[in-house]
């Protein structure tokens, strides 16, 4: 058994997959493959396979119906097995991890015969998506801002109700400034009317005065 850290082999397999839309190793009937890949809790990890077999008569890898592969997931820490699948010869697996740590990905064939000389092209695509959904943490999130929405609007509501106040105070301010100015137009207007009355009248006597001195 035969097991690399996947996580140092991937970058340059998947620059591959980018490429030739597959990342492909060899192995033997009897032989099992294994991959270790640190992963965080509660994350899904998606896999595709497709395993030829060679051929002597064609002298080829080709599709064989009869082979299956078994993809078998451990928690390297625990031994907990999180997983283990038997597929077809082109199949897909997905599982998500229980615990945060190293998740060894083994595949290996359904022949268990020791003596067979089976050889195997696998090619193989795996992808570590995002982490679960954490429902009550998206819950209290959602609530946290649900309130601050509710604080926002509140906010907003009150400087609505400034922003009125102020028009209604800038509309009084503006009605009695109008006002005054009438009423000191007006008073302005009385002023000259009396000062002209009484320029009149004082002009009035003072012609009376001379007149009666001659």
């Amino acid at each position: 058994m035969f097991a690399f850290r996947l996580s140092v082999l991937l970058p340059s397999f998947f620059l591959l997959v980018t490429t030739v839309n597959a990342l492909h190793f060899y192995l033997d009937a009897n032989e099992k493959r294994c991959f270790v890949e640190e992963l965080p809790s509660d994350t899904v990890v998606e896999g595709h396979y497709r395993a030829l077999e060679w051929t002597d008569s064609t002298q080829q890898y080709t599709l064989n119906e009869e082979l299956g592969i078994i993809v078998e997931v451990e928690e390297m820490e625990t031994s907990h097995v999180v997983t283990k699948t038997r597929g077809p010869s082109d199949g897909r697996f997905t599982f998500t991890s229980h615990e945060s740590g190293d998740h060894s990905i083994c595949i290996s064939t359904n022949y268990t015969s020791w003596w067979s000389s089976t050889h195997i092209k696998l090619y193989l695509d795996i992808v570590v998506g995002t982490t679960k959904p954490d429902i009550e943490s998206d819950r209290s999130h959602i609530g946290e801002l649900s309130s601050k929405l509710r604080d926002l609007n509140q906010k907003l509501e009150d400087i609505r109700r400034e922003q009125q106040y102020q028009r209604e105070r800038e509309a009084d301010f503006r009605n009695l400034s109008e006002n005054t100015n009438s009423k000191a137009v007006w008073y302005s207007v009385l002023q000259i009317g009396v000062l002209i009355a009484t320029c009149t009248w004082q002009l009035r006597h003072l012609k009376h005065f001379f007149a009666d001195k001659r």
